[in-house]
């Protein structure tokens, strides 16, 4: 049984309530009839449970069992921390 999980990588642009993260996640779709690439971005709630993320720090998350209605993806590590200014 392969245990391997998707990870995503976004920057936090909430971090509000406890133990949860909101992560903004960019991707590039090309579009069907002008061939551009579009920036789309998506949501994403995740656990946080040693409440480490920082708004605007740039984090990787896994997917996990879900540990509310709303979150079914967790942390996993921090890429780039923002600096306190």
């Amino acid at each position: 049984m392969s245990t391997s999980r998707r990870e995503q990588t976004g920057k936090v642009i909430s971090a509000k309530n406890k133990q949860t993260i909101v992560v903004l996640v960019d991707r590039k779709e090309k579009h069907p009839l002008l061939g551009k690439y579009i920036t789309k971005s998506t949501k994403i709630h995740a656990h946080d449970a040693a409440e480490v993320c920082a708004v605007g720090d740039t984090v990787t998350i896994r997917e996990s069992r879900p540990h509310s209605k709303m979150k079914s993806w967790e942390f996993a590590k921090i890429v780039n921390k923002v600096t306190a200014q």
